[in-house]
């Protein structure tokens, strides 16, 4: 037991040493500096996530989406990165404009919520 203490003593005062070295090496070999995975880096990483288990904003969503950069987002730009607007492009594109904005979706997505919220009692029935 006398032995074991100075062995594991000495481990972990030898990880934390390790770890920052390992770390700039990583850093230094990424361009820009950072690690493989991260957004900046343009690496590998889950659709809809900024980084580990956060979700992305609607607005760095559509920024992702919107390969042009023109604040117009068609549906097979949303086909490949922003899939729930995909999936409701028509209701969203309520003019028929082959594209919708930003507005456009949180327009949709606070009327969504409003209608979720409502009372039961005070909804129209679908069926007449």
């Amino acid at each position: 037991m006398r032995r074991l203490l100075p062995l594991l003593a000495a481990l972990l005062l030898a990880l934390p040493a390790a770890a920052p070295a390992t770390l700039a090496q990583t850093m230094a070999t990424q361009p820009g500096g950072a690690a493989t995975g991260s957004p900046q880096a343009g690496g590998a990483q889950k659709p809809g996530t900024a980084s580990k288990g956060t979700p992305m904003s609607m607005e760095r969503r559509f920024e992702q989406a919107n390969v042009t950069n023109d604040g117009h987002l068609t549906l097979e730009q949303a086909k490949t990165k922003y899939k729930a607007v995909a999936r409701h492009f028509a209701a969203i594109d309520k003019d028929n404009k082959g594209y919708v904005t930003l507005d456009d979706i949180r327009g949709y997505d606070s009327k969504r919520r409003t209608l979720h919220q409502e009372p039961a009692a005070t909804r129209r029935d679908p069926k007449g």
